[in-house]
């Protein structure tokens, strides 16, 4: 296993320094957290799903225009991805009421939303993640008029791709979060796709049984959180061949 500096450690992921500049290796972990790290956990192969599901999703919205810092896939837990300067913010869109948005505003969780709602929150962890609306995050500086322009426009379009795609292999998207990043090249900067999208940070129910498929399950103490994983990849034809299996993961740097 190739020796690499690590640049940072999340709850679900960790980078190392790439084999050429301006590029990261976003390994991905079996940990599990929620309710901001006060439950914790580890779900058995969910580093491997989440690999090749965010894979093949980066893969899908390229294919339609969408900009991602995903390169490639390098073996099972692991991806090359371009470095980027993370905008602070996480960016949510709720279709079905779900999640904190039934608690805070009362809503039956399931109800259809009359169009899809975007929320924005402060990556910060002391503070829990607060919501904040876009006149903070433009006063704030954290992204600009422009960038944010960028991010909406980026958002709904891959909401409705996605939305399309689970659809067709019978899965709801009631909600999801992203983050953009800021891709320099040479004195050009634009704005795109980071992080991951996979079941962590997705909502996906099953469209006939309302079954939830995604860490709800762990949140919520429902079990057969590694079957719901799987049960994704499946449809979307990207269970990896030998199942799923454990990796060692990658020798540090000292």
């Amino acid at each position: 296993m190739a020796r690499r500096r690590q640049i940072y450690e999340g709850k679900a992921k960790i980078l190392f320094e790439g084999p050429e500049p301006g590029t990261l290796v976003q390994y991905f972990k079996d940990d599990a957290t929620a309710f901001n790290a006060q439950k914790k956990g580890i779900i058995t192969g969910k580093g491997v799903l989440n690999n090749r599901i965010s894979e093949f999703l980066m893969l899908r919205l390229a294919e339609v225009g969408i900009p991602t810092h995903f390169v490639r896939r390098l073996n099972m837990r692991e991806q090359l991805i371009r470095e980027v300067e993370i905008v602070p913010i996480e960016v949510v869109v709720r279709n079905i009421a779900a999640g904190s948005m039934s608690t805070r505003l009362g809503i039956a969780e399931g109800t259809r939303l009359p169009r899809s709602i975007i929320e924005y929150y402060y990556k910060n962890d002391a503070l829990n993640d607060p919501m904040v609306a876009e006149e903070h995050i433009t006063a704030f500086g954290w992204a600009s008029p422009q960038d944010m322009d960028d991010i909406v426009h980026l958002t709904l379009r891959i909401n409705d791709f996605l939305t399309g795609l689970f659809l067709g292999v019978g899965i709801m998207l009631v909600d999801f979060k992203v983050e953009f990043g800021r891709l320099w090249e040479n004195e050009d900067m634009r704005i795109v796709l980071a992080d991951e999208i996979s079941p962590d940070n997705c909502r996906l129910w099953d469209t006939k049984t309302n079954e939830k498929m995604d860490k709800d399950r762990f949140r919520r103490d429902l079990g057969r959180v590694e079957e719901a994983y799987q049960e994704v990849a499946k449809r979307l034809g990207i269970l990896p061949e030998a199942g799923v299996r454990d990796m060692k993961g990658p020798e540090l740097m000292q």
